[in-house]
């Protein structure tokens, strides 16, 4: 970062050029992160934004690419080589973490009581007694539309299930445009975008989440396999060959204008808004009747720490305190488009696609990936079985109750539903 004229003069002073004062010199964090595409908003927003109010402290953002993140970390930390600071994956990479004694409990901060309990899920023992990281940001699903397409179609936003299936009817029937920009080749969009964007409004968001975890529902229980039936219906609406088609060639095939809706993570945001010449709309995912309680997928995405062995503990709650208040949420929120801040404050965006997401917030009632907590420490691992049975119930390779019933096998080979498993050591 470039030096300025007040940190130059307060040099001089406190090596007394100038006048012989006793000065503190500035303490240095550096912050641990995957994000390597976020290097510059931190550089140039963030980080003077915090320094601005602590001109004793001065940051450091020093990411990794997303690939490499946590081996290097992990060595970082076992050499205690690491940064002060740690960005924190979701759930259990960093509940391993703070179990091996990396990360420091950070009960004491303020600010956590900004936080809802759903919040800060992520960054908590399964207990829920110790937090380890401040929650920072999450990405909600929905489905980004062309604007220009539903005008020219004289389509409404489908706000049911039945409403969604005709909206995709009318889009293939007049043949200009593909209804739905999604392919299977990756696996784990049919799941993510597609299943966990739905589903929750089936398996009624945290309560069947939890119902799984505590085994008072299965997977091949009517929530989930009515969950899976309705994405199997979007399988006449995918464009031909979709059994090709991968992340990036459904980004492509939107962003191009040759597909109407795109199943979407809130990451998108920034993206698309960049990469299209023509309005974006969005809309929720569909309840199932009219006058029901709707359900997002608000998922825990990214959360910071502090690494047990960093020299200035004191010093960086400063700065993890900080993380909690309206001004960074506000900051980071409108930095990062489809990256909202976890906190309950009110915050104004700039983005008119991120205040159409965030604003679901407020209509419907939030929950998480039903894969993430617990469920998915085992063999077969529910993340990837639930990758692979979406994509092939839209490749029309398995039914959907088949399909529910080999996942619950699945999770039966490994995981026996006890509140008390909660206190025990993750495999």
């Amino acid at each position: 970062m470039k030096t300025t004229i007040k940190d130059t003069l307060r040099s001089l002073f406190c090596l007394g050029t100038i006048f012989p004062f006793t000065c503190t010199a500035a303490t240095t964090l550096t912050i641990e992160s995957w994000r390597s595409d976020d290097r510059a908003i931190w550089q140039q927003q963030i980080i003077p934004a915090f320094e601005k109010k602590h001109p004793n402290i001065k940051l450091k953002f020093s990411p990794t690419s997303p690939a490499e993140y946590n081996a290097a970390l992990n060595a970082r930390l076992e050499s205690d080589t690491a940064g002060d600071l740690i960005t924190c994956r979701p759930f259990d990479t960093s509940l391993r973490l703070y179990q091996k004694g990396k990360l420091v409990k950070l009960d004491d901060v303020s600010t956590l009581t900004n936080f809802s309990t759903i919040a800060k899920l992520a960054w908590q023992t399964d207990d829920g007694k110790d937090t380890f990281c401040i929650p920072i940001a999450s990405v909600i699903h929905g489905f980004i539309y062309n604007k220009q397409v539903f005008n020219e179609l004289k389509l409404q936003e489908p706000t049911t299930e039945a409403e969604f299936l005709a909206t995709l009817e009318k889009i293939k029937a007049q043949g200009d445009y593909i209804p739905l920009a999604m392919g299977t080749a990756d696996q784990w969009e049919a799941a993510t975008m597609g299943l966990q964007n739905i589903g929750p409004n089936y398996w009624l968001g945290e309560a069947g989440r939890n119902a799984l975890i505590n085994g008072t529902q299965k997977f091949s229980d009517a929530p989930y396999v009515n969950a899976l039936t309705a994405l199997s219906k979007w399988q006449p609406y995918l464009a031909k060959g979709y059994q090709a088609q991968t992340y990036s060639d459904s980004q492509t095939q939107f962003s191009l204008g040759r597909a109407a809706i795109y199943p979407a993570g809130s990451w998108e945001i920034g993206f698309f808004s960049k990469e299209v010449d023509f309005e974006l709309g969005a809309f929720k995912p569909p309840v199932q009747s009219k006058g029901d309680v709707c359900y997002i997928s608000d998922h825990t995405d990214i959360g910071i720490g502090i690494n047990s062995k960093s020299k200035h503990i004191k010093t960086a709650k400063v700065f993890i305190n900080w993380l909690g208040s309206k001004e960074f949420a506000e900051l980071y929120s409108n930095a990062l488009p489809g990256f909202f801040s976890l906190s309950n404050h009110q915050i104004l965006l700039n983005n008119p696609l991120a205040k159409t997401f965030i604003g679901w917030r407020n209509k419907c009632r939030s929950t998480i990936r039903n894969s993430y907590q617990i469920l998915s420490r085992g063999t077969p691992n529910l993340e990837t079985q639930l990758w692979s049975v979406s994509a092939n119930i839209l490749n029309k390779t398995e039914q959907p109750r088949e399909a529910a019933k080999k996942l619950q096998k699945g999770l039966d080979n490994w995981y026996k539903p006890k509140l008390a498993k909660a206190e025990e050591k993750m495999q």
